[in-house]
């Protein structure tokens, strides 16, 4: 039994360890797939398209590709690098509640409650993570491949390197929504192009530029199929006011504290400032009216017990 603890344990280790190692290798992939759908779209196709002026009709197609493909790159890597390099939330050092929000319970908490050591104190009402050694805020989780608590922990993503929390989620949702847009536009642009290798006719271009056009386009039909579950899953989650670890905890419960009503559970990731609802930013007003966005504090139905 202790044997088969310890080796779990180890294999835990081993993997996390391999996530941390991933690293750059993960950013440079991203990188490398923008570049090769960046080459077929602007440099094989659509550039020399619109350069050699076959017609109104063609120019305008290839102008309007162009156009629409350069707008949602810079958006995908905007929030992309965005969600990178936000940290999605810590804890800040001697924080203390002072209410259990998480358990819905309006009684503040006393010095005493906390006692010398609030990792032995045994009571239900404090949240504590023995990994951190210090107290842990509603909705908070520990990451094992960060090594840390984290804010509103949605989970580790390999993809971007880090931990998606309460201050990057948004970021995320972002890059997911753009990087299917890009990847559904790429993937109609270079449809005609792709059908072109399955015809008996002379397909144009050399060996490269061609098996660069069929390579994107495979590429990106994936990456859009994928990501378009992954944008749907993460709208339900964002209409219920829930992360992928607390929809897992609380999968048996019929009811969450902090299901505030589509309007207001949108407004805790988004902000109300619809200016900002695509870009990954918040106003200075939304920072300060709504506390949700710094990680800390959540409004809920005073009316409910938390589901465990």
């Amino acid at each position: 039994m202790y044997r088969s603890g310890a080796v779990m344990a180890w294999n835990v280790f081993r993997f996390c360890t391999a996530l941390r190692g991933l690293g750059s290798i993960m950013i440079l992939l991203v990188l490398g797939v923008v570049g090769v759908t960046y080459y077929a779209v602007v440099l094989t196709n659509y550039g020399p398209a619109l350069a050699s002026s076959g017609g109104f009709l063609d120019a305008l197609v290839a102008l309007s590709v162009l156009v629409l493909f350069h707008c949602l790159l810079v958006m995908l890597l905007w929030s992309y690098f965005s969600v990178v390099f936000t940290d999605p939330g810590s804890v800040p050092l001697n924080w203390r509640p002072e209410l259990d929000e998480e358990r819905g319970e309006a009684d503040p908490l006393t010095t005493s409650e906390f006692g010398a050591s609030p990792a032995d104190s045994g009571n239900p009402r404090i949240r504590f993570c023995r990994k951190c050694n210090q107290l842990k805020p509603p909705r908070c989780h520990h990451c094992s491949v960060c090594g840390r608590c984290v804010l509103k922990m949605d989970h580790h993503c390999v993809w971007v390197v880090n931990c998606v929390g309460a201050l990057n989620y948004k970021y995320f949702l972002l890059f997911l929504f753009y990087t299917f847009l890009e990847t559904t536009v790429v993937t109609l642009s270079l449809l005609p192009q792709f059908i072109e290798f399955f015809s008996d006719g002379e397909i144009p271009g050399t060996p490269s530029t061609l098996a660069t056009t069929f390579l994107a386009f495979v590429l990106n039909l994936a990456f859009a199929l994928s990501v378009l579950g992954f944008l749907i899953m993460h709208i339900s989650l964002v209409a219920a006011n829930t992360t992928t670890i607390e929809a897992y905890e609380k999968k048996t419960s019929p009811k969450w504290r902090y299901d505030l009503g589509r309007k207001r559970n949108f407004e805790q990731v988004f902000g109300m400032d619809k200016r900002y609802w695509f870009l990954p930013a918040y106003s200075e007003e939304d920072l300060r009216r709504i506390p949700a966005l710094h990680g800390l504090e959540y409004p809920s139905k005073p009316d409910l017990d938390a589901q465990e």
